[in-house]
């Protein structure tokens, strides 16, 4: 119980993945949330040869019962964690003409905003009791500026930014840290199906030691990879006759098609 603990949501692939073996590298002991149960148990038992460092828990972050509750339950088993990431997330093309993909707004929203702030709730009090602890939110370079087709996921992630900067207003007077990350293109199941070019592509590990130093150091934005955060400057100062332009026509996130695929 001496070791540091990391609750990490969306445990099971990708972004959270590698931040798992990244914290568990450096020592910490890992309480990791996905949906999929039998994916994070079998990557547990595969990593972890002290099975005491680590501790599954089965919450979707959308069901706000589901993931605070996975939350408390980490806190009883585990106590209360040093670093808090709030990574699940899911991205899925929209048309704004097409009744249909309101829901799959209402569905992102619920998932990357509403879960995020679900997920940190039950560690806030505790964490400002304690005077200790730090608070990560993921979000995406996406959040900077309103992509053509990427509407739900766009505002998702910039709602996330401002967010979680109002939460560091909150909590820093009490000795915690939040961090927000910003991700460019890092290859995992979210990005695999895009038809548009992803410049400055990472590899999930490549991002998670960028992060786990930024997680580290507490800062509180931290775009990822730096040719991203570049970019995320260019694009927030261009102005917005030259943005509409340059977005004009070009290829689309893919929708979600009636049948789920």
């Amino acid at each position: 119980m001496s070791a540091p603990l990391v609750f990490i949501t969306g445990a099971s692939s990708g972004i959270g993945q590698a931040l798992a073996s990244r914290f568990l590298h450096a020592g910490y002991r890992l309480a990791l949330v996905a949906r999929r149960d039998a994916e994070l148990t079998t990557w547990a038992r595969e990593h972890c040869a002290d099975t005491t460092r680590c501790r599954v828990y089965v919450a979707d972050v959308r069901d706000i019962d589901s993931i605070t509750g996975a939350a408390r339950a980490c806190i009883v088993a585990q106590g209360l964690p040093d670093v808090v990431i709030a990574n699940a997330g899911i991205s899925i093309g929209i048309d704004s003409a097409e009744y249909e993909d309101l829901e799959v707004l209402r569905t992102t929203l619920e998932t990357n905003l509403i879960g995020l702030a679900a997920t940190i709730q039950p560690f806030v009090r505790g964490m400002c009791e304690r005077r200790s602890g730090v608070l990560v939110g993921v979000a995406s370079v996406a959040g900077v500026r309103g992509l053509p087709g990427h509407g739900a996921y766009c505002s998702s992630k910039a709602a996330v930014i401002t967010y979680c900067e109002s939460l560091r207003g909150e909590c820093r007077p009490h000795g915690v840290r939040v961090v927000t990350l910003s991700p460019g293109y890092v290859d995992t199941p979210l990005t695999r199906g895009n038809r548009y070019p992803m410049p400055f592509l990472m590899r999930p590990g490549e991002f998670a030691q960028k992060a786990f130093l930024a997680i580290e150091k507490g800062s509180s934005h931290r775009v990822i990879p730096w040719q991203m955060a570049f970019v995320a400057k260019l694009l927030r100062w261009l102005p917005d006759s030259v943005f509409d332009r340059a977005m004009a026509g070009q290829p689309r996130k893919q929708r979600q098609r009636r049948d789920g695929s």
